[in-house]
């Protein structure tokens, strides 16, 4: 019996008749041309088990494997949208002779066990590959592939090179990152040592309490199906506020403070960027080895798009295996967070229109899989572009062999003033020329009144943030804003890369945050956030040790790197905005130099920015072209 393949063309009438119908409508379409076996529960090495969804063409020839593992429910009984996804899933994989299966990781929902985001066992994910591997209708290759916490446990799997895991997908990958060169995100938790708000909601909205209903031990597959017709261990969660809820004090109690569930939340909030137990869980880190060719899925407004980056960037220059470094490929969309397939003839990303950003995703990545699953001589990866990136501003996809583009060179642009950058009205420029005289911009950071976050590169933040690009004018009327503007562009220029940032602070405070965002500003005024970034200042000299500041001394501060890709068009002005908060997308530094998690009253900072011969304060542009402005005036 041969292998049942689809027409690309069918698949779209298919899911285009049933988008709007509900999910068993979806399934007695799938059931036409799928075996569907769910409530699999897979044992692994320790006897527990997880439960699993398998669907499968209706062929007798051995078939490869797309493995999704997710925390999230993926119970498809029912109607709405969460509970269609999965047969929409598994009916394009199965369309193109894939097994699609799906399974929770262990804690979740049907899965026994107890759940640790980030923490439970890299030999489950081993297990999961060695067990699907050996079925009899299985070819022995899986492939990976999902956004964001689907994405996040597969490069630390890839790290254990299961000979069955012959390719993934990972896209909006960064809460699976550890540390990677200079970023210790842990996980999304930090960003230059300070809390990434984002798990606070999430978690909220996401951990299981500990008193969870549990099912007993030992349930067979029978009973599991049954059951999930109208019982699927999903809790529901109060809706919170998070706008307010973020200010809450101190932030290790604010899930308690809404009456949320107890979980992992309260011994996470108290780990510090070197907590041993980062380690020992299931984040990848740049000491690990890596095993698997990958396709990897980066957006500019993603909350971690630098040190997803980066990890690109490691794998193939570090990895032993060659053929595992020659084969990583790259795509960066200028989306929000798992907003790839959301681009339109005219893509809105926060209020800002990006063009035409649209592009053959499923395409790309079934030409992958079915290189790598199936053996097919397709002409993938040799046509695939090593990197294909999307420049805001000139609107349109370009492609590299490197990231950044070998025709990026660094341009440094020089902090400037005469004392008075704070808001968009005083007098802060950025300069080709590094200063000729001393001077010193002073603001003022009160963390009961802190610069809000206003658009930008977040996610999973509830109703706190809109991210994306917004006109940040009226946040720069603001004094605890420095802003720094370059004169109008000569000539358009693309900038594309990482953006590096050294500043030379001073504080009366024994340890503040200090933030950046890089800016495009129109000739009307308007301006627009590309990215931004923040580095606590007691880990200045690294995440080993905590340094705190002494009155009067001035320190070099070197921030993490920023990233875009931006076309900047004639008589358009680059602009860096220095604050000592982005709230609620980093929590408030309390500026007392304690733990920061349990501390409810925070004291106000007096901080500078010193920019001069002996303290030159600048940003490193990666510029393809030459930039030249107007004038450059001192």
């Amino acid at each position: 019996m041969k292998r049942l393949q689809i027409p690309s063309v069918l698949i779209f009438i298919i899911l285009l008749l049933t988008g709007s119908a509900g999910a068993q409508d979806i399934r007695e379409k799938l059931e036409e041309i799928a075996i569907i076996d769910q409530k699999v529960m897979m044992p692994m090495r320790d006897g527990v088990r997880l439960a699993t969804d398998i669907y499968r063409p209706k062929t007798q020839e051995k078939v490869p494997v797309i493995f999704s593992r997710t925390p999230y429910n993926f119970n498809s009984w029912g109607d709405g949208e969460e509970r269609t996804r999965t047969y929409e899933r598994a009916m394009e994989a199965v369309s193109h002779g894939y097994a699609y299966v799906v399974q929770n990781e262990r804690g979740r929902f049907f899965s026994e066990g107890e759940w640790d985001i980030l923490g439970t066992p890299l030999t489950d994910g081993y297990d999961a590959f060695t067990w699907l591997a050996e079925q009899p209708w299985s070819n022995g290759k899986i492939g990976t592939l999902g956004c964001s916490s689907t994405a996040e446990w597969q490069m630390a799997v890839a790290a254990m090179d299961h000979p069955a895991h012959a390719a993934m997908v990972p896209q909006g990958f960064g809460a699976g990152v550890g540390r990677v060169g200079d970023y210790y995100e842990q996980g999304n938790w930090y960003r230059g040592g300070a809390e990434q708000m984002l798990f606070f909601a999430w978690l909220y909205n996401t951990q299981h309490d500990e008193m969870k209903p549990r099912l007993p031990e030992g349930a067979t597959q029978e009973d599991l199906q049954r059951i999930q017709r109208f019982y699927d261990m999903a809790p529901e969660y109060p809706r919170v506020d998070w706008s307010e809820e973020l200010y809450h004090l101190p932030i290790q109690d604010m899930i308690k403070n809404v009456d949320g569930p107890k979980g992992v939340f309260e011994k996470m909030v108290r780990r510090k960027p070197n907590d041993p137990a980062w380690y020992e869980g299931g984040l990848y880190h740049d000491d690990m080895g890596f095993g698997v060719p990958s396709f990897w899925f980066v957006s500019w407004y993603d909350v971690s798009t630098s040190p997803n980056l980066a990890l690109f960037n490691h794998i193939r220059n570090n990895i032993d295996d060659p053929e595992v470094a020659d084969n990583q490929y790259l795509v960066i969309a200028p989306t929000l967070h798992c907003g790839y397939t959301r681009a339109t003839e005219n893509t809105i990303v926060g209020e800002r229109s990006v063009g035409d950003a649209r592009l053959n995703y499923d395409e790309q990545i079934y030409g992958w899989f079915d290189h790598w699953l199936k053996g097919e001589e397709n002409g993938y990866p040799e046509k695939m572009p090593r990197v294909q990136y999307y420049t805001m501003g000139s609107n349109k996809w370009q492609t590299s062999d490197t990231w950044p583009p070998r025709e990026a060179s660094p341009v440094t642009l020089f902090l400037n003033s005469n004392g008075n950058a704070n808001s968009l009205f005083g007098d802060g420029k950025l300069s080709l020329d590094p200063p000729a005289k001393e001077s010193a911009d002073r603001f003022t950071y009160d963390p009961m009144n802190p610069v809000t976050s206003y658009g930008g590169n977040v996610c999973c933040t509830g109703n706190a943030i809109q991210g994306g690009s917004f006109d940040q004018q009226e946040m720069e009327t603001r004094n605890d804003i420095l802003v720094y503007t370059s004169e109008p562009l000569s000539e358009g220029i693309e900038v594309s890369g990482f953006i590096e940032t050294m500043l030379y602070v001073s504080s009366d405070a024994k340890d503040t945050d200090f933030t950046i965002k890089i800016i495009d500003v129109y000739p009307d005024g308007s301006a627009y956030n590309l990215d931004e970034t923040i580095q606590r200042a007691r880990y200045r000299e690294g995440y080993e040790k905590e340094v705190f500041m002494k009155e009067g001394e001035v320190y070099p501060l070197k921030l993490s790197p920023m990233s875009t890709s931006n076309y900047f068009e004639k008589g358009h002005r680059i602009r860096i905005e220095i604050s000592s908060s982005n709230f609620p997308r980093f929590a408030r530094n309390l500026n007392t130099g304690g733990n920061n998690y349990d501390e409810s009253e925070g004291v106000v900072a007096h901080n500078v920015i010193h920019h001069s011969k002996k303290y030159p304060s600048q940003i490193q542009l990666p510029v393809v072209g030459k930039l030249s402005m107007s004038a450059n005036q001192q």
